[in-house]
């Protein structure tokens, strides 16, 4: 019972808040509009404040950890490579990007984010996981939208001048690229500045949580289910029991195993329909496994995290 409480309070307050979202957007408060503004906000702003600040205010030999980043990119690698490999037994090529991308792409920063400060506090491994996954998951989606899908270029050089731009300027990875620097010269960060910017930084999680509640619309769960159905059992389920093992094996626990088990098994974030649409993909199937994972990973996560800590691994 204890196990299944600490399940419970690591997890409901984040989907309570995420219906909350919901509820805010049934009722006309929140609008489709505001909600991609929310969005784009707590990506650009405050959760970049979050990284940054979790990361200056720790030493940086501590905070850097070789083997964890080492093994988030080489699970999320191999994790691509795992549903790239299934994407070729669907008859519809055209659907293919986007379930390569639907499948394996987390909503890793906000999500990670939130579960390791509700569990833990404060905790480099969060902005570690980010290092080691989300560059890989902006070059990846790029890659397989452009040689998968209904209107298929190739990977020509202007994709690829984009991919690097969009890596070069994301706001997260610039968030923690500040963030360590700071740690590395070992400027002191208190006072008022550390107050603002821990006032910003605390918008992140209710805000982003709410807007991916908002974004949740049933009617667009609709044409294509059976592979945003796939899509989603890689994404909540199968990738999990892969990797975390794995990562068992190879030591880590606690707040590292959090983090890990983010990265793997949270929803498919909102951006993966996004960059889908904007590449000339239909988005049925991206929409429909958003939509999906949002709402199952509810229990799927609630699950995984009473199973850890069962086996006493966080």
């Amino acid at each position: 019972m204890e196990n299944l409480l600490f399940s419970l309070n690591s997890t409901m307050p984040i989907f309570l808040m995420m219906l909350l979202g919901l509820f805010f957007r049934k009722v006309g408060i929140i609008d489709e509009i505001l909600a991609t503004k929310m969005n784009k906000f707590v990506f650009t702003i405050p959760l970049p404040f979050v990284l940054f600040r979790n990361l200056a205010t720790v030493d940086f030999k501590a905070a850097w950890d070789f083997p964890f980043v080492a093994f988030c990119f080489v699970a999320t690698l191999l994790s691509i490579v795992i549903v790239t490999i299934v994407s070729f037994l669907f008859h519809d090529r055209s659907i293919q990007g986007e379930f390569i991308q639907a499948s394996y792409r987390s909503s890793a920063a906000i999500l990670g984010v939130a579960f390791i400060q509700n569990m833990y506090g404060d905790s480099g491994m969060g902005p570690l996981m980010i290092i080691g996954s989300v560059p890989l998951y902006n070059v990846v989606a790029m890659t397989v939208l452009s040689f998968f899908g209904p209107n298929s270029t190739g990977f020509s050089r202007e994709n690829l001048k984009r991919t690097v731009i969009g890596i070069v300027r994301n706001p997260i990875l610039v968030g923690i690229a500040c963030g360590l620097v700071w740690s590395a010269l070992g400027i002191p960060l208190k006072g008022i500045p550390y107050k603002t910017i821990s006032n910003i930084a605390a918008t992140a999680t209710p805000l982003g949580i709410m807007a991916m509640g908002a974004s949740f619309d049933f009617r667009k769960i609709n044409g294509k289910i059976a592979p945003a159905i796939v899509a989603s059992l890689f994404k909540l389920v199968f990738l999990v029991a892969i990797f975390v093992p794995l990562a068992y094996l190879a030591g880590f626990r606690r707040a590292e195993m959090v983090a890990i088990l983010v990265m793997l098994g949270s929803a498919t974030t909102v951006s993966a329909y996004v960059m889908a649409k904007s590449m000339g993909h239909e988005g049925t199937v991206s929409s429909s496994t958003v939509m999906l994972t949002t709402l199952f990973s509810a229990f799927t996560l609630t699950f995984w995290i009473f199973l850890l800590r069962s086996l006493g691994v966080i």
